[in-house]
């Protein structure tokens, strides 16, 4: 493991009771020896990505983590628990705990000799070596590989046989020392083929772990398991030869498969990354049952963003959120293109452009009222697909591929028969649950090249064109009729309370699926040629509220920016253009960071603005752009104010909180060296949840 490991970066008492305390812990040491930078920023970093997936793995193993800026080089950190951490692991809390810390632009080789570490936490006699070691530097000298256990050269050697199957140059051998039988006429018959590819977000430690899991338990199964590592130093195509003599495909994987389409026409699991750590043997058994039964992906099979339905330990209700937030996540560019044409249409044009005739029979090149004609009607046809391809990508998270043509079909059935947003989502979802029924049906062999082309598109268009006209979708338009006439209804004290709702939603998880939610009831408002003023309330309303955490943020930063890390800092900086233009994301880094503080002051701040821009009665007609289309909103100086007094809430909660925070008798001599005061800041500033 070279010098990533020395023994100043080993704690064999490690005290922390928690996972962040045990983090800070041991970021401490890397601190002290130069290792990184920012103590804080690192931290948040690790937290970041824990935030994705938890790190504990079963057998006692926690590995928090992280690609940063703040990392100077390549580093491991290593702790031993003698009550146990919790890293999430199913098995219980974790005694082994490995920090790692890879620089944003860490070069391959040391991001070659951390995934060796990944692969050797495998190995039971590693892990029960570094349960007995009791000196800091053999600690250090086990981990770095000077003092291996004597199981792990057969281990290597097996490994190393595994990466020459990879690239096709591993020698031929008599099927009888691996695993394979001799028929009674002589022949050899080889063992069942696996090829595997595992990846994670960072690509540092889960990747190889899962990799290092399937090669040992097809040994142990007599069954060949060649994997292709897809991690942060790239990787290495399987050799074609290797894929197409395989008998089935394991995808282990939590960030889309590059490259996905090589491994088409084969029987295949498809899990999450820890899926392949945890119960190997389980897809080892799960791909040969599928090569049994004759179920093969379609030969056109390709990977999609969404990635099928997540992963199989996932209950119904997180697949059905990706679900919709794939749909909402293709929707979103045809509302802000459309939403702002239809807006500068109306700057143009003036409010009755939507009554012009068609561009096509008449437009005079030097008269402003026909551009802003021909730019409202454009709008216009780029919102009349919101709903179906609301419900087309819905299908595909579903479905993938064949989920298409229903689910566009299904969409534009709800836009015809005045369905609306509410017609889009269950069209969506009626179509990605009838082509994964028809996918179950076992089909003869002769068929299965026409499926995806010919058959499944057919079927369940015409099942969803059914439901959907003659079933579910009168019910779902007067749905829709009553809310929106609910909408139009809005005033007073209603309209005010819906507002500070729509700030909350805006403000919970900054970009996340909550926010979505508001945003793209807002917009589904305003998806018509002629929204109603409630609507447009709404939309304004909503807009306003995402503009204020990053502002507030940006605000507190440069008011007082000595309660926030130099990272922060910069991070302010970009904050204010984020927040001017309506990206609610640019306050994560400081949500991130100090979530208990930060999310409270912000939901607090969109409330107040949402339900100020309510009374104010603000409009606006364009579903984004930030400050940019002010002069499209209604009752703009308002409206500005609104906006002012939720950054400024928000920001004094945060100063207030975070200042309450450092009250302490170290915090309290103010005027002490700035060093000093930057080692006390360091020092109290807590753990990113």
């Amino acid at each position: 493991m070279s010098e990533m490991i020395t023994a100043d970066l080993v704690d064999l008492d490690l005290s922390a009771e928690t996972k962040e305390a045990a983090a800070r812990a041991l970021a401490e040491r890397m601190v002290t020896e130069g290792r990184v930078t920012d103590l804080d920023g690192f931290l948040a970093d690790v937290a970041a990505r824990e935030a994705q997936m938890p790190t504990g793995l079963d057998g006692g193993i926690g590995i928090p983590h992280c690609r940063s800026e703040h990392v100077t080089e390549p580093t491991l950190a290593f702790g031993r628990s003698a009550r146990g951490i919790d890293f999430g692991a199913p098995d219980g809390p974790a005694d082994l705990i490995f920090l790692i810390a890879a620089p944003a632009g860490a070069d391959d080789a040391h991001l070659t000799i951390l995934s060796s570490l990944a692969r050797r936490l495998m190995n039971a006699e590693f892990t029960s070596a570094l349960r007995a070691v009791d000196d800091a530097a053999a600690a250090a000298a086990l981990i770095r590989g000077d003092e291996a256990p004597a199981a792990e050269a057969a281990s290597s050697e097996e490994t190393a046989a595994s990466d020459a199957a990879a690239d096709g140059t591993a020698p031929v051998t008599d099927a009888r020392a691996e695993g394979g039988t001799v028929p009674k006429s002589g022949a050899v018959e080889r063992p069942f083929r696996i090829v595997a590819v595992t990846s994670c977000p960072t690509g540092i430690a889960h990747t190889y772990m899962a990799a290092e899991s399937l090669e040992n338990a097809g040994r142990g199964a007599g069954v060949e398991v060649v994997v292709e590592t897809q991690g942060s130093a790239g990787f290495t195509r399987l050799d074609p030869a290797v894929i197409a003599a395989a008998d089935g495909v394991i995808f282990a994987h939590d960030v889309p498969v590059r490259d996905k389409e090589r491994f088409a026409g084969k029987p295949t699991v498809d899990v999450g990354v820890k899926a392949g750590i945890n119960r190997p043997a389980e897809l080892i058994a799960e791909v040969r049952g599928k090569a049994a039964r004759g179920e093969v992906t379609a030969a056109a099979a390709a990977g999609t963003p969404v990635e099928r339905s997540g992963d199989a330990g996932e209950g119904y209700g997180t697949r059905l959120r990706k679900w919709l937030m794939s749909g909402v996540s293709y929707m979103v560019p045809f509302v802000a293109a459309g939403g702002l044409l239809i807006a500068v249409g109306f700057a143009i044009g003036g409010y009755k452009i939507n009554k012009a005739p068609s561009v096509m029979d008449h437009f005079v090149w030097t008269q402003a009222d026909s551009w802003g004609a021909l730019l409202f009607q454009i709008g216009g046809v780029a919102f009349n697909f919101l709903i179906p391809v609301l419900a087309g990508y819905i299908a595909y998270g579903m479905a993938d591929r064949p989920g298409l043509v229903p689910g566009f079909v299904g969409g534009s059935i709800a836009l015809t028969i005045n369905a609306g947003f509410l017609g889009g989502l269950v069209a969506g979802l009626l179509a990605g649950g009838v082509v994964m029924a028809i996918q179950r049906v076992e089909i003869p062999p002769a068929l299965r090249g026409i499926m995806p082309v010919v058959v499944i598109p057919l079927i369940s268009s015409a099942v969803v064109g059914f439901l959907m006209f003659v079933v579910v979708g009168k019910p779902i338009a007067s749905a829709q009729k009553g809310m929106t006439d609910w909408l139009n209804g809005l005033s007073g004290a209603n309209a005010i309370l819906l507002g500070t709702l729509l700030g909350l939603m805006m403000c919970f998880d900054l970009g996340g699926p909550v926010n979505k939610v508001a945003y793209t009831f807002a917009t589904a408002g305003i998806a018509v040629s002629d929204p109603s003023d409630s609507a447009m309330r709404i939309m304004a309303a909503v807009m306003a509220a995402g503009m204020v955490p990053p502002l507030a943020m940006a605000l507190a930063t440069t008011v007082r920016g000595r309660l926030f890390t130099q990272t922060e800092r910069e991070n302010g900086k970009a904050a204010w253009v984020l927040g001017a233009s309506f990206i609610s994301e640019g306050a994560i880094p400081f949500a991130a960071a100090d979530p208990l503080r930060v999310i409270p002051s912000s939901m607090i701040g969109g409330a107040v603005t949402g339900a100020l821009s309510m009374s104010f009665g603000a409009t606006l007609r364009a579903p984004h752009g930030g400050i940019f289309v002010v002069p499209l909103i209604g009752n703009p100086f308002l409206y500005l104010v609104a906006i002012a007094a939720g950054v400024c809430v928000t920001t004094a909660l945060v100063v207030v909180l975070k200042g309450m925070r450092r009250q302490s008798p170290e915090g309290a001599a103010k005027d002490a060296p700035g060093a000093a005061a930057a080692a006390r800041e360091a020092a109290q500033q807590p753990v990113a949840a």
